[in-house]
């Protein structure tokens, strides 16, 4: 058993997402409560297939939430999930 954070973020809560009328499922991110590390990370929603990929590069180089909160994300963009569910791993989120 690793102990964990996690942090999850709404599409719902999400601009692009609420333009596209398609506001269903959220991003959650798993990490190390050690050390940050990304272990996992789900999506269920708009263009998930596509999203995936932030989080696969990132799990592959080791990175920390804290990686993916300090990307810029275009706004509106889907991908401000990411960003978004990365901050709340820190309870941080900025539009929830």
């Amino acid at each position: 058993g690793v102990k964990y954070r996690m942090g999850s973020f709404p599409f719902m809560a999400n601009g692009r997402a609420r333009a596209l009328g398609d506001t269903t499922g959220f991003v959650k991110f798993l990490a190390d409560e050690r050390t940050d590390r990304i272990l996992g990370v789900h999506i269920i929603g708009p263009m998930a297939s596509e999203l995936i990929a932030e989080a696969v590069v990132a799990m592959e180089f080791g990175a920390s939430s804290e990686d993916i909160a300090m990307i810029c994300h275009a706004h509106p963009s889907l991908s401000e999930a990411m960003k978004e569910a990365a901050l709340a791993v820190d309870n941080r989120t900025l539009n929830l």
